[in-house]
């Protein structure tokens, strides 16, 4: 016992000079950070006083503030964000629930003049047979020549049960001026909902927002009342939103006290972890999960937790890649700050965030996280996914661009005309899933485009008109101008055959926009159905019982998904459909 006090006694004094240095450490750190954001926020008021007082011309204060937090904030990541007073409600509609008072209709500008460019089912516009092509000329006596999209939409907004008067034209008729009375829309969160072939429940859910969670289990509810066989939940191109909404959602698939995902950020009090808390509506039907790479966050969330849990089946091209957590804060003036906090983890402890911010490079870019840097993680029932690269699906199908001639005669809006005048001579159409444009009225279609302005540029064009570039500035043009005017001539001549070549997805869009005019935005699902390539893998997987098994039990090929040596050969699909 004394052989050990003298020990004791050393080892305990050494640890009280240590604390008391450790704490006057971070005393010191805190009050040389405290003085440095001090410094800093006396540099940019007085910077912010001295331009307002003797910059040349009159600036707007808070345009200027808001710009110098805008650039501070860009600095983080693009989630990061200041909110002003005067943004408030579209930042709501955006990120919280789009509702709002007015007639159901959106719009848009073109030579001066404001055309109707959808309606949606079940509201004003719709009930007082306004159409998509129509243009609106006056609103409330308030002439609309030449205002913009912005403008149009304030007027056209308001209180619910308002009266707004609209003086509509359509083309080949006389103007008509419609009284409608203002109502609260609110669009969905699922859009559509029904069965598909192979008696599959299929359900489309655009967004998270509020109440997306209820939307899902009441589509699910009217679903399970078909007796279907298997069901497919539709997340391409969802973007996000609430995360416990997405908690939920996995809960009418998974059992109670599940993990779902964990967020996990710099302050501890804000790290918490999602169980379901719920017994599951749906817990054995197989499930599909259809993902693209606009798919992200809550979305995330959703695919990679039905992943991890060995619960559904991934199918189409890999996820966005955001495994960041946004919370809002109040600030001074009705304004707010939206700011990340923390990352989220799937059940299997992966996080699927794709873009390094923290370790930019000198130019302020960022870069993708490197496959040298994805770790390995296990399924339930372990398979091998891996993080760093958002959701990889279990079965990826390639995800087909249009052609040139296709994206031209979109962005000319010339199949928006078309089907204008088709729904004019047309007054009804048969069943959407169904219909398909005939020859003769294919044939018609390309009529109308006669003397239209369609010109677009095939790569083959453009690699063509580099290597002129670059032959004029080497001097060798003139040697090689009768091969360039050549191939010019037989490019011109080729792209003649375009409508001929491209008939099958032209056919597609444009079936799709005629469908519109008739039945909304239900009836444009209904009607790209025959040609969706990913959710005919979805039906075709969960007819399959065998590789149903086989995938989810990781058998074969099935026991490594996206294992990055193995998805490098489908990284530059994923990249010519990523959206940053």
């Amino acid at each position: 016992m004394n052989n050990n006090q003298p020990k004791k006694r050393n080892y305990r004094k050494p640890a009280f000079f240590a604390g008391v240095l450790a704490v006057a450490v971070v005393a010191w750190g805190f009050n040389d950070d405290l003085f440095q954001i001090t410094k800093n926020l006396d540099v940019f008021a007085a910077v912010y006083k001295e331009v307002n007082i003797n910059y040349v011309d009159d600036i707007n204060s808070s345009k200027l503030v808001k710009t110098g937090v805008d650039a501070m904030l860009d600095g983080l990541d693009p989630y990061t964000e200041f909110v002003p007073e005067s943004e408030i409600e579209e930042y709501k509609l955006h990120y919280v629930s789009t509702q709002y008072g007015g007639i159901g209709a959106s719009i848009f500008a073109r030579d001066g003049k404001v055309y109707v460019a959808d309606v949606f089912a079940g509201f004003p516009a719709q009930k007082a047979d306004i159409r998509p092509g129509d243009q609106m000329v006056k609103i409330n006596d308030i002439d609309l020549t030449a205002k913009n999209n912005d403008q149009v939409s304030l007027l056209l907004k308001g209180t619910k049960g308002a009266e707004i008067r609209l003086l509509m034209k359509r083309e080949g008729e006389p103007a008509v001026l419609k009284n409608l009375i203002r109502d609260e829309i609110k669009q969905p969160n699922v859009v559509y909902s029904g069965m598909v072939d192979g008696n599959m429940g299929y359900i489309k859910l655009n967004k998270f927002l509020e109440n997306s969670a209820q939307e899902v289990t009441d589509a699910l509810t009217a679903l399970k009342k078909n007796n279907p066989n298997g069901i497919i939940l539709d997340l391409r191109s969802n973007g996000g939103g609430i995360l416990q909404e997405a908690v939920k959602i996995v809960n009418l698939f998974v059992a109670k006290d599940v993990t779902v995902v964990s967020q996990k950020g710099k302050i501890k009090e804000k790290n918490f972890t999602y169980n379901t808390v719920a017994t599951p509506l749906e817990p054995n039907l197989p499930l599909v999960v259809l993902v693209n790479s606009r798919s992200a966050s809550a979305s995330e969330i959703v695919a990679g937790a039905l992943q991890d849990l060995d619960r559904a089946i991934i199918i189409g091209q890999r996820s966005y890649g955001k495994g960041l957590v946004q919370q809002t804060f109040s600030l001074p003036y009705n304004s707010l700050v939206k700011i990340t906090i923390a990352k989220y983890f799937v059940p299997s402890g992966r996080c699927v965030q794709a873009l390094d911010y923290t370790h930019r490079k000198d130019d302020g870019s960022v870069l993708k996280v490197a496959d040298s840097l994805m770790h390995e993680f296990k399924t339930k029932n372990g398979r091998s996914v891996f993080d760093g690269s958002g959701v990889y699906p279990d079965i990826f199908v390639k995800q087909d661009r249009f052609a040139n001639i296709t994206q031209t005669l979109v962005n000319k809006l010339l199949f928006f005309d078309y089907a204008t005048q088709y729904r004019n001579t047309h007054p009804q159409l048969g069943d959407p899933r169904a219909f398909t444009l005939s020859d003769a009225e294919y044939l018609d279609f390309t009529k109308f485009l006669a003397g239209k302005n369609y010109t677009y540029n095939t790569a083959s064009e453009r690699i063509l008109d580099q290597l002129k570039t670059e032959a004029t500035r080497e001097k060798q043009f003139p040697e090689i101008q009768t091969e360039y005017d050549g191939l010019r001539a037989k490019m011109a001549a080729a792209k003649k055959n375009d409508l001929m070549l491209h008939k099958t997805e032209i056919k597609q869009v444009l079936e799709n926009e005629i469908v519109s005019r008739y039945l909304y935005e239900k009836g444009r699902y209904e009607a790209n159905f025959k040609y969706d390539k990913e959710l005919a893998q979805a039906i075709k997987t969960m007819q399959d019982k065998v590789q149903l098994a086989s995938i989810l039990k990781g058998e074969g090929s099935f026991k490594v998904i996206g294992k990055p040596v193995l998805a490098m050969a489908s990284k530059k699909d994923d990249k010519d459909d990523s959206d940053d």
